[in-house]
């Protein structure tokens, strides 16, 4: 590490966490004329393994392109774009829609690719810009002041700065240090997801398929989402499964060739499971309004309908338009504008964390007349195409009231 980096330089703005959504702050306050420094826990040659957030809305890749442009055709030449969905139920075709291709010069309704390349893009658009990064930094310790925030590292490496963006993920030790908590739904309900490689040479369709209570995965239910170079797979298991049966790589052989052709059994990419979380922070900064917490340091959101990747970017972006509206005025105005970021952005995460729970009280129905009413659903698809439109629909939460994100207010 540097001198700069060690001593006692006062910093305009620091950023803690180098995932996607601490990569967008960066780009974001360097949009704004910022000098921005990165702090990171892991060294810089960590493996990020699995696809973890695939899907970026338009509503991001548009926000990308505007903080640097050239991002978002970046990504998006490098992602995939499918135009087929599909829904089946118990084996039957209930749900099927082909979109046509975005106009040439339009931004697309998303882009699929792994994590790690979103983060590779972005990481080489932040060293364009100028970005700074400390590695090995893992914050343990916050104070803030009404005249500045300063961070400790585990290695004792002290830092000073006007204003710092957490987007330290889940275990945030930012949130942790400030005594920040998380309130919200932790469910038990757990879902494998596996990675698998395509085969180039004989691919599957590229289509976004989910199949409730598939009746070969004794009823679970199950969604292939292609990316760029594969797919990913989402079992969603039983109460009571024992996760040794479904979420180890020889289990998972097991029931992957139940869902897709056999030779995928041995292009197995990365296996994990996740459990459904709705939490949000109580607050999204400071008593000081030094601190601004954003992406998983501050909700947490299942996968579907791709929340929490896209509503991070947004809080990213937020955050720094935040920061560069605040330090040219006077104290009430600083605060006034970072109170706007804090409410307008935990207003968004509890939209999004109902929705949420919405969505899973639809994938796991726990009443009779909600089983019924899908099964029903299912009977009367090919009669009445809204029953299987609510199929398809349902398991991402509703929509927005403006109908700006069909998938969730980010």
């Amino acid at each position: 590490m540097d001198s700069r980096s060690e001593g006692e330089e006062r910093h305009p703005v620091l950023v803690v966490g180098a995932g996607p959504v601490g990569l967008a702050a960066a780009l974001a306050l360097r949009d704004s004329g910022l000098p921005v420094t990165v702090l990171e826990a892991e060294p810089q040659d960590r493996v990020r393994p699995g696809s973890r957030a695939l899907f970026l809305h338009r509503e991001s890749l548009r926000t990308l392109e505007r903080i640097r442009p050239g991002l978002a055709d970046q990504l998006t030449k490098h992602g995939v774009v499918w135009s087929t969905k599909r829904t089946l139920y118990r084996g039957r075709q209930v749900f099927h829609r082909e979109y046509p291709p975005p106009a040439a010069g339009d931004t697309p309704p998303f882009t699929s690719l792994r994590q790690v390349e979103t983060e590779r893009h972005l990481m080489g658009a932040c060293v364009d810009a100028g970005v700074e990064f400390a590695w090995n930094a893992e914050v343990t310790q916050v104070t803030t002041s009404p005249a500045e925030v300063r961070l400790r590292t585990a290695a004792g490496h002290e830092w000073a700065a006007d204003y710092v963006v957490a987007a330290d993920g889940a275990r945030s030790g930012v949130r942790n240090a400030l005594d920040i908590a998380l309130e919200g739904e932790r469910s038990e309900a757990f879902h494998v997801v596996v990675d698998v490689s395509e085969d180039e040479t004989d691919p599957l369709p590229l289509e976004r398929v989910f199949h409730y209570e598939h009746p070969a995965l004794g009823g679970r239910s199950v969604m292939r989402v292609p990316f760029a170079g594969g797919f990913q797979l989402d079992l969603q298991c039983k109460d009571g499964d024992d996760p040794d049966a479904y979420a180890t790589e020889e289990a998972a052989r097991s029931w992957v060739r139940r869902v897709v052709p056999e030779k995928y059994t041995d292009r197995l990419l990365w296996v994990s499971r996740y459990r459904f979380l709705q939490v949000v922070a109580t607050d999204f900064t400071d008593e000081n309004r030094r601190a601004l917490l954003v992406g998983e340091a501050c909700h947490l959101f299942p996968p579907f309908g791709a929340r929490g990747l896209n509503s991070g970017i947004a809080d990213a972006a937020t955050a720094a338009a935040a920061i560069a509206r605040a330090r040219h005025h006077p104290h009430e105005e600083r605060v006034r504008a970072i109170d706007d970021f804090a409410h307008r952005r935990r207003e968004a995460a509890v939209f999004n964390s109902r929705a949420a729970g919405t969505a899973l009280a639809h994938l796991r129905p726990k009443s009779r007349r909600l089983r019924l009413t899908q099964a029903a659903a299912a009977r009367l698809s090919p009669l009445i195409p809204a029953c299987g439109s609510w199929l398809e629909h349902a398991p991402y939460g509703p929509r927005t009231g403006s109908g700006a994100n069909p998938n969730g207010r980010y």
